[in-house]
This record gives C-alpha cells, structure tokens and sequence, in this order.
C-alpha cells in the first residue's frame, strides 16, 4: 500500500519566511515487502537531515509517482513484482538523469548488481548493511559518493582487471574533462572536487554531463571503468 507524503516544497522557504536550515535529503523507497518499507521509513524519519517523500511498493508506481514528488536518493530493490528494479532504474535515470539511485537489496547475484551500477545507480548495499551504514550511504549518494558493501566493490574490482585488456575506444576529452573524472576515479565526492579544482557545483555538474554524453553512459560507475580503460 503506497503512503502518501506532501510533495516537494522549496527548503528554504515555509509560509513566505526565508528559514535558514540545511537543505533536507528527500529520500523515497521501492520494496515490494511491506515491512520492510515501514523499517526503513522510520529508520530515515529518525536522522533529522533526511525526509522520507515517497514509499512505493512497485516499479510502476515509483515511475509513476516519483516525478511530482522530487526524491534526491532513491532507495531501490531488485526483486520487484511485475517490473523488476534494474528496469525500474534505467526508466527512473532516463527521467532524471541526476536521480541518485541506491541499490538495497537482498540479492546476490553480482552480475545482476554490476549491471545496475552501469545502467545508472549510484552504489549498491546488501539488507544486511546496518542502520547506522545505511544512513551514512543515502548522505554519500547525496554528496557524489558511491557507496557499496565491500563484497560488491571487490567484485567491481574483479571486473575492472579482467577488462583491461579491452579494445580502447578514441575519446577526446579536454583537461579539465580529465581532471574530473580523475577526481571521480579516486571515489573523491562532489564536494570534495569542487574544493579541489576550485570551481563550482554549477560548473562540476555541467563537466559531469558532458562527460557523461562523450562517454555513452549514466553513472558515475559507468564512467570510471571507461575511464579507467581509456
């Protein structure tokens, strides 16, 4: 059963009077087991930093409802009745390119997780993670961060190695499109590469996106293993 919540309102403004306050994580989650959603809708309520906006029990209400209510970080399962949840991501990226997507699942699969990391999500953690971790990774995803338990980043790695010997395809990108994804490569977060190359978060999102466009992909995963095999 879908629980309501009011859609996006502006963070800095409540009843015509500017409130200065950090801008809030809007947070929304996609589980088909309905304890689960509960667990986790109070678990996020409880960090003051966080807002649950939407809490979906399928692919096709989350693409149907997401849009109007605006979620920063998505948390998403695999295993989903009728449309599964690599789907669902690929529509939801395809909607919002900037939608950050976290994988939570009971899966194990790798191969199955790998692919959701090239089609757009932005890390992936088992439903073993703990609370205090989960809470700690939807605040990374929101910072340009790529947060993933340790069985999947080795298996990435695995990948990563396996595929070095892969056919280089001719890209040109300028310097400054290197450095970013250097930066990226390095699992730096957004925040910490603005402060690095001095530029803006304007300026590092509009890199981003045309980093993204030269290199055919959707995720900040996607781009460092073609970086990485350039």
């Amino acid at each position: 059963m879908n629980q309501t919540f009011e859609p996006a309102l502006p963070d800095m403004v409540r009843g015509g009077k500017a409130a200065c306050k950090p801008r809030t994580i809007r947070v929304a989650i996609v589980d088909d087991d309905d304890a689960t959603r509960t667990e986790l809708a109070g678990l996020i309520s409880a960090d003051e930093s966080c807002r649950v906006v939407r809490n979906c029990p399928d692919a096709e209400s989350a693409l149907n409802d997401l849009p109007r209510f605006s979620p920063d970080v998505v948390l998403l399962d695999i295993n989903l009745p009728g449309m599964d949840g690599i789907e669902c991501l690929r529509r939801l990226k395809a909607q919002s390119p900037v939608l950050q997507v976290i994988i939570f699942t009971a899966c194990e699969d790798q191969s199955r997780l790998l692919d959701s990391l090239m089609r757009g999500a932005s890390g992936c953690l088992s439903k073993r993670t703990t609370p205090e971790r989960l809470l700690a990774a939807i605040h990374e995803a929101y910072e340009g961060g790529a947060p993933m338990s340790p069985e999947i980043s080795r298996y990435v790695l695995q990948q990563l190695r396996q595929n070095n010997g892969a056919p280089h395809e001719t890209i040109k990108l300028t310097p400054r499109e290197h450095e970013i994804l250097d930066q990226l490569s390095k699992g730096f977060r957004y925040k910490e590469i603005v402060a690095n190359l001095g530029i803006s978060f304007g300026t590092l999102h509009s890199y981003i996106s045309k980093v993204y466009e030269k290199l055919h992909v959707h995720s900040r995963t996607e781009a460092v293993v073609k970086y990485l095999n350039l």
